[in-house]
Parts: C-alpha cells; structure tokens; sequence
C-alpha cells in the first residue's frame, strides 16, 4: 500500500524533494499548499499532482493523508509540525528543524510526548560519495583527524532570496548539513570552537565560517563554509573530505572520486556506484533527496528509526548552537554527553 503524502512549500527546493518522491514506490504526494496559491497551482500542475492548497493548516485537516513532507521557509516549521502532530501524520521536515535549538528541542520533546513520527530531511550523508567513505573508514584505525569543506562563489541567493536576510546564515543553512557529515562519519563532539565572517556586505548573516570540534574520543575536527569565495573550480554543491587516521587516510574529492591510501602507500579508488535515480541538471543533490526519502520509507515499513530522526538531528543542531555562541564570545563551547 503507497502512502498518501502532501508537500508544504512550493519554492525552489520544493521541485527536487517532488520529483524523487515521482519516482519512488511506496509513496505518492496526493497535494501540495503554499501562501502563494499560483506558485501551489504551478508546482501541482508540473509534477500532476492532483490539488493544491494556499492553507497548509486546512489541507492537513481535509486531505486524507499519512505523512507530510515540509518544504517551507524554517521560521514556518514549528506551526507546521506542531499541526501535523495534531493531524496524526508522520513528518518530514527540512532543516533545519527551528531557527533555534531550544526550540527545535522543545519541539522533539513534543513529539515524543505524543508518539508521533519526526524525521529531519538531512540528505548530504546520502550523497553515493559519502556512503562510500563511511564504509571505508574502518580500514583507517581511529580517526584523529578530518576536514570537510565547502567553498564556493554560486548565488545562493538567486534561487532562496530569503536567505540574505538571516541574522544567523550559513552555519544555520549550509553547517548544519556539514555537522551532520562531520557526526556520520566520527561520532559525537564535545568542544566547539568557531570564527565567523560576513564578507558580502548586502547580506544580514555570516557568509563564511571555520568551526573546530573535538571528539569525544580526542579527535579533531575542522569544518569549513563559504559563499564568499572565489575558486579557481566552482565545486558546488559539492563538498571535499579529508580523514585520517593511523592506519591510513581517505579523500572524497569533488569531481574525481573517494581515494584511500594505507600504510602500503598504495593509492587507491574506491568505487562509487552510481545513483539509482537522479536528474540530469542537478544530479549530486537530487540523487541524495531520493536516497533519503527511499530510507524514509523502507524505515517506516520495517518500523525503525531513520539516520536523521528529530531525536538525532538535534545532536546535530546543537553543535550549530554551540558554533554560534563560540564565535560570538570568542571561547570554545562544551556540548552535550555526546550521547
């Protein structure tokens, strides 16, 4: 039996979260709703999608639905899930969850309260690059250390234009996926230093960031954001890692693959199978949507508890809190157990 879902927000992110659930089994968007009801009309026109709502409160009530898929802008999302909850549907969000981290934990306390299903879209781990380095980084020993980092000049502010007016940017937007990765691929961080920049005067928030966590097992950990650059190569969406550790290192370099080198000095490439599905013009990020969403839904069926549940992506979200009082006070921040 497919699920019955709904996609609320119909901006430019929405397309690639539509068209990956169009090609999955087990699961059909029956609706779209966003404020603007031409932009909801448009989405539902495009993707044959049979209605379309300007109220996303009142589509939740009236559609026959089981889950919702949320698309929208994140100062909406606490409105958004707290109406789902009430609707009795399983929830998607995209990230991140709330703008704030006392927020977003009220809100997974909220859902575990009254049992309901809240997953966070965090789809970077899911990229085919990275699945391949996580599977290789057991051959390493116990990494000491990485580096992830995303450079780049692309306007972002073309497609999301409500993105300049954020007082806190790039961490809140492009550092949580990074985080993430940085979670996936070492585990839980204790410490958190960080330094922010705004380089683009026209914009509101920092638009570069260079953040250093600790591992809870000693390892260290450099995380690195920018909109402000100007590579010789534009890589985006692209994002390069580096990991070592005693027995060897391994890159995922953009363009070129995941390479390990062990103590044999041997240079290897690891294969990287191409995604199941993907769309031409835009194929690392879409085919990263579809892998999430497919796990989505393989998790719901066998009843398990996705990558990026609420309950683990706040992990996540608070090193982004932690970053932020880092570079504001100019110290390094304890977090949590790393539990």
């Amino acid at each position: 039996m497919s699920l019955r879902g709904a996609v609320i927000g119909c901006g430019y992110y929405a397309k690639f979260h539509l068209a990956a659930w169009a090609a999955l089994d087990g699961a059909t968007i029956v609706a779209v709703a966003d404020r603007d009801a031409a932009r909801a009309r448009a989405m539902a026109k495009a993707f044959d999608i049979p209605a379309s709502h300007d109220d996303a409160e009142a589509m939740m009530a009236d559609e026959t639905l089981d889950f919702v898929d949320i698309v929208a802008t994140p100062e909406s999302h606490e409105l958004l899930v707290r109406s789902a909850m009430r609707n009795g549907l399983r929830i998607i969000c995209q990230k991140p969850l709330t703008p704030d981290f006392d927020r977003s934990r009220a809100l997974v306390e909220e859902a575990k309260a009254v049992g309901a299903s809240l997953t966070v879209h965090e789809n970077f781990r899911w990229r085919p690059a990275m699945r391949v380095a996580k599977q290789q980084i057991a051959s390493l020993g116990q990494p000491f250390f990485c580096r992830i980092s995303f450079r780049s000049g692309h306007d972002v502010f073309a497609g999301q234009p409500f993105l300049a007016r954020q007082e806190r940017f790039i961490m809140l937007d492009l550092g949580v996926h990074l985080l993430d990765l940085a979670r996936y691929f070492l585990g839980e961080f204790d410490r958190v230093g960080a330094v922010t920049q705004r380089v683009n005067p026209a914009i509101s928030g920092e638009d570069s960031a260079t953040i250093l966590l600790r591992g809870v097992g000693g390892a260290a950990c450099v995380v690195e954001m920018s909109y402000a650059s100007t590579p010789a190569k534009e890589l985006f969406p692209e994002v390069r890692i580096e990991i070592e550790g005693p027995e060897g290192s391994l890159e995922v370099i953009p363009g070129e693959g995941v390479f390990r080198k062990l103590g044999t000095g041997k240079i290897e490439r690891c294969s990287v199978p191409d995604p199941v599905w993907a769309l031409p013009e835009a194929k690392v990020a879409s085919a990263a949507v579809h892998a999430f969403q497919r796990n989505w839904i393989d998790c719901v069926r066998n009843g398990s508890e996705p990558e990026t549940s609420a309950r683990q992506n706040l992990r996540t979200l608070e090193l982004v809190d932690a970053a932020y009082a880092a570079a504001r006070d100019g110290c390094v921040v304890q977090t949590g157990d790393g539990g």
